[in-house]
Parts: structure tokens; C-alpha cells; sequence
């Protein structure tokens, strides 16, 4: 089982990598395979011949579960993150798990996974067997929400990508 997260966070290292990672060490027990930092690509995502950014689409197609995460920008996923799915093909997630995940200043954006996310996600053609979680990204680790989607999202998940 290959597990990776892409997190379309405009600041390097930024609490939605850390969420991203966690949710993945949380379900399977292990920290992800890959991980693909979008800020680390920079201007490269602009380009469509650039091996670095192709390798990372390769391996997110390759990978069983991905954690897809985002701030909440203007109650949506970032650019940085769009021009990054932009790579992928109609169905090209097809035998992917994953989850969308976005973290934000206000409950008021909870639904931004849902509404948001998870269309562009199916268009990818990735299954997406749990609903998207949203958490306030400066009490994300000590909210009980990740605990509690946590405990459905394991009987929602294939076997196959759980720990």
C-alpha cells in the first residue's frame, strides 16, 4: 500500500502539510510515502515539460490513498493546488482513494471540501468513500473534529489503505 499527500499551501511547510501528514499516520500508521509540497514547484507548475511535476503526478496515480489538502482561499482550494490537478486527466484517479481535506479560519467554510474539493476530485474519477474534513487551522490538532472523522473514516476507507 502507497499512501502520499499534496497540499496546495502557498507557505512551505505549513500546517496543512502537517494535517495532511497526520491524517494519513493516523489511518494507516505510517507517515506518507510521498509528499508533494506544491510550493516547492513553484513557477514549474506552470510548465507542462517539467519532469519534477510530472514524477509527482505519477506517483499520486500510483499511489492507494492520498490526502488532497488546501487553505481555504476565498472559500475555495487554492490556485496552486488547481494548477496542479490541472495535470490530471478525466478518470485518471480512478483506482485512488482519497480524501479532501482543507483547513481554514471559520467554521463558516466547513462545507469548502464538500462543495468545493470533492467535484473537481470526482471529475479526477477518485473515489472518495468519507466526506471531506474541514478543520479551523489554528486548533487543529487539539479540536476533537479529527478524532471524530477519524473514527468514521476507518470503516468508510477500503481495508486496503487502512493500517
Amino acid at each position: 500500500m502507497t499512501t502520499a499527500v499534496v497540499v496546495g499551501n502557498p507557505k512551505p511547510r505549513s500546517r496543512t502539510l502537517d494535517a495532511a501528514s497526520t491524517v494519513v499516520e493516523q489511518l494507516t500508521g505510517a507517515p506518507p510515502d510521498l509528499v508533494v509540497d506544491l510550493v516547492d514547484f513553484g513557477a514549474r507548475l506552470f510548465d507542462w515539460s517539467d519532469e519534477g511535476v510530472a514524477a509527482a503526478v505519477a506517483g499520486v496515480q500510483a499511489a492507494d490513498l492520498v490526502v488532497v489538502a488546501s487553505p481555504t482561499y476565498k472559500a475555495s482550494y487554492t490556485g496552486l493546488l488547481k494548477l496542479f490537478l490541472d495535470r490530471f486527466g478525466a478518470g485518471s484517479l480512478a483506482d485512488v482513494a482519497v480524501v479532501p481535506l482543507m483547513l481554514g479560519g471559520d467554521w463558516r467554510h466547513a462545507l469548502a471540501p464538500e462543495a468545493f474539493l470533492k467535484p473537481v476530485l470526482a471529475e479526477l474519477g477518485a473515489s472518495m468513500p468519507t466526506r471531506g474534513l474541514f478543520l479551523i487551522d489554528s486548533q487543529w490538532q487539539t479540536s476533537d473534529v479529527l478524532p471524530q472523522w477519524l473514527d468514521v473514516a476507518r470503516r468508510q476507507l477500503p481495508s486496503r489503505v487502512l493500517s
